[in-house]
């Protein structure tokens, strides 16, 4: 079983993140650079923005990880960074843009009536697919959430796994070895040791 490593760039909830992976049985790292090799979390609580700021220089360290094929999952705004844009505090500019390594746009959550945003709390995921992160999960195994944004997937083959909140939204993605969640696993119980477990798998 190979090491993850749990990217650290300044905005993170990593030490969460590390305790959960040592707990499935992962050696984890928390580090400021990308490793060449092995297993990569963008953990993330913040605002996309300031967190494509952060990331920069380690830009095409990240793409370089990723053309190894080695496995990359992104949580929670780690999930929205990597798409190619988002409208979070653009005041009607430009997108900010992202790691461009899902296609895909990130935006706000439709407001409805009685709902409040942020989304938070617990809330149903149903996985599309039995088989990698979602492999032994339960149809409508609950997770935990704390977001104000999505992300839309240009391809529909993209989405692993839907939650509704007003709207039905992408709460896991996946494209070849990149993956991520916009709940936290490191909070979510037995659910989320156990999707950990299977990224340990991956």
């Amino acid at each position: 079983m190979s090491r993850i490593t749990i990217l650290d760039y300044g905005m993170g909830n990593l030490r969460s993140v590390q305790k959960a992976i040592e707990h499935v049985g992962g050696e984890a790292v928390v580090s400021t650079s990308v490793p060449s090799s092995g297993r990569l979390i963008i953990p993330g609580v913040g605002a996309f923005g300031a967190a494509m700021e952060c990331l920069a220089p380690l830009r095409e360290d990240i793409e370089r990880f990723v053309q190894t094929g080695d496995p990359l999952l992104g949580i929670c705004l780690g999930q929205q960074l990597l798409f190619e844009s988002s409208e979070e505090f653009v005041d009607g500019g430009s997108a900010h843009r992202g790691l461009s390594l899902i296609p895909g746009h990130v935006r706000y959550l439709h407001r409805s009536e009685g709902l409040k945003i942020p989304h938070v709390g617990w809330n149903s995921v149903q996985f599309r697919d039995a088989e990698g992160l979602g492999e032994g999960l339960e149809p409508g195994s609950s997770c935990y959430f704390v977001h104000s944004l999505i992300t839309d997937c240009a391809d529909p083959a993209h989405v692993l796994a839907t939650t509704v909140y007003g709207e039905t939204f992408a709460s896991a993605v996946r494209r070849n070895n990149v993956w991520g969640a916009q709940f936290h696993p490191e909070k979510s119980g037995e659910v989320g040791l156990r999707m950990l477990r299977n990224f340990l798998r991956c």
